[in-house]
């Protein structure tokens, strides 16, 4: 288990420092998916499959898809779509996909073992998580609650004086 989690480990580094250093969106957007998966699989190792499952279907799932929407809806004109065509190329793949390849192996090798159904640590279940984020911690929920609700009505007012601008 601990050679799953460095490697799962290091593949979310990676995956995170190449979003960050991608000049393209839609590239950014292929290794966050395979950095929040990498994440999931990290959660999972340490015991936590509830937060590893959120992970996978909250975040690498219907985020990412809400991501790629708001990029294709925001590239307008012929530029955009020449620029689409080079996304199609295997070269744009490669990166993503080797990372996400090792992923794949390391769950295979998980699954193979056995390791799946008895992970190392203590198994926190979704009872302890509910429990947790309504007692000690509810205080640090309720911040973060504010502050996406923030977050929330700033992109709004920022949004709509961009499109009062056009």
């Amino acid at each position: 288990m601990n050679i799953t989690f460095d490697i799962s480990a290091i593949v979310a580094v990676l995956a995170t420092l190449m979003m960050i250093t991608r000049p393209s969106a839609v590239h950014a957007l292929l290794y966050l998916t395979v950095s929040l998966l990498a994440a999931a699989l990290v959660f999972f190792v340490l015991g936590a499959p509830f937060a590893a499952a959120l992970e996978v279907i909250i975040y690498a799932g219907a985020i990412m898809v809400l991501f790629v929407f708001v990029i294709m809806m925001l590239n307008i004109g012929e530029a955009a779509a020449a620029l689409e065509s080079t996304w199609l190329q295997p070269s744009t793949w490669i990166g993503p996909s080797v990372l996400a390849l090792l992923l794949a192996i390391e769950l295979g090798s998980l699954a193979a073992t056995g390791s799946l159904a008895h992970p190392a640590g203590a198994v926190v279940n979704a009872q302890a998580v509910g429990i947790a984020l309504v007692g000690p911690y509810m205080l640090a929920v309720e911040i973060a609650s504010f502050l996406l609700l923030a977050a929330l009505v700033a992109a709004f007012h920022l949004g709509r004086a961009v499109m009062r601008e056009d």
